[in-house]
């Protein structure tokens, strides 16, 4: 029975999700394990430039897997024909920007599944599996979107969230420096996790968020720092018509500005340092990892924020 009066709880408009379709769980990794799982896949290609969580599933499964590279595009080099009908291809939306180029690459490619933990508003391929993550865009402590036919999560119980909030809550009060540890500590708390439904407070969360409004800043600032960054660019990136983009990929020959954007307090991340153990340092995914930096676009910035990241960069 539903609990009716004494004190309020934290106070939320019953909004609308973006994914309300989608499959709620709890995390990314946990949703590609569903897939995997599900498909009965014996082998995965996965590229070099990515996480090293989607390992987890993948050694949790007992699933074979081989690398393979990408060009500057951020598009796979790959021979296609090598897959077999229990093996699957993963590709990531990169930074969100990878929209147009994912529709060509469901024609031709087998048994494709896309990564868009980095393209929450990317919207799903009809029968191509694809899963997304709620935390890289948004200020919540966990949760994933799942696009995967003729599967029931119903079985697995709901996840709870409520003693992931510290990093969340500090960086509000005391700033991103002071909270930094407990962001990790959040991070750490995720490894291992079985799949779950979507927490309760994670869903009310995303049900509480102005998205039409997060695409429309995400993409003015993108486009803000493509204006006046684009000639110092060495990667030739656009803006499909309706992509909306998790960060700005920026590659320069400074290879210091990383160093200058954090001690001027403006925290850009690294992705990801795990690949400098899977590549050689002169291969192109290991200079990207050392050399792209990855600008904030995200809405809780204004043109004038990013004013000061492009004066830092063109001094």
């Amino acid at each position: 029975m539903k609990d009716i009066g004494g004190y309020f709880e934290l106070e939320l408009r019953k909004g609308t999700e973006y994914h309300p379709n989608a499959l709620a769980l709890n995390t990314g990794r946990n949703a590609l394990e569903l897939i995997l799982r599900t498909k009965k896949i014996k082998k995965v290609y996965i590229p070099y430039y990515t996480c090293d969580v989607v390992l987890e599933p993948l050694i949790k499964l007992n699933i074979e897997y081989d690398f393979y590279h990408i060009n500057t595009n951020f598009e796979p080099v790959f021979d296609f024909s090598k897959i077999e009908a229990n093996e699957t291809f993963l590709y990531t939306n990169y930074f969100g920007l990878k929209d147009d180029f994912i529709e060509k690459l469901a024609i031709f490619c087998p048994n494709l599944i896309i990564d868009s933990t980095q393209s929450f508003f990317s919207k799903p391929i009809l029968g191509i599996s694809t899963f997304y993550s709620c935390r890289k865009f948004f200020g919540v402590p966990d949760g994933a979107y799942l696009y995967l036919d003729n599967v029931d999560v119903s079985e697995f119980r709901y996840d709870y969230s409520d003693s992931r909030f510290a990093h969340l809550l500090k960086r509000i009060e005391h700033g991103a420096g002071i909270a930094y540890n407990d962001f990790k500590t959040n991070d750490s708390s995720l490894i291992g996790q079985p799949i779950l439904q979507m927490s309760k407070l994670t869903k009310a969360l995303l049900g509480n968020i102005d998205y039409e409004n997060v695409k429309k800043i995400r993409r003015e600032n993108f486009k803000a720092l493509h204006r006046q960054l684009s000639d110092f660019n060495q990667l030739k990136i656009k803006l499909d018509n309706d992509a909306v983009p998790m960060v700005y990929p920026f590659w320069s020959n400074n290879l210091n500005l990383r160093q200058l954007l954090i001690a001027n307090k403006v925290f850009v991340a690294t992705y990801w340092p795990n690949v400098l153990d899977w590549c050689d340092r002169n291969q192109l995914e290991s200079r990207m990892v050392n050399e792209i930096v990855f600008l904030p676009v995200d809405q809780r910035y204004e043109i004038r924020d990013l004013q000061i990241i492009i004066n830092l960069i063109l001094l």
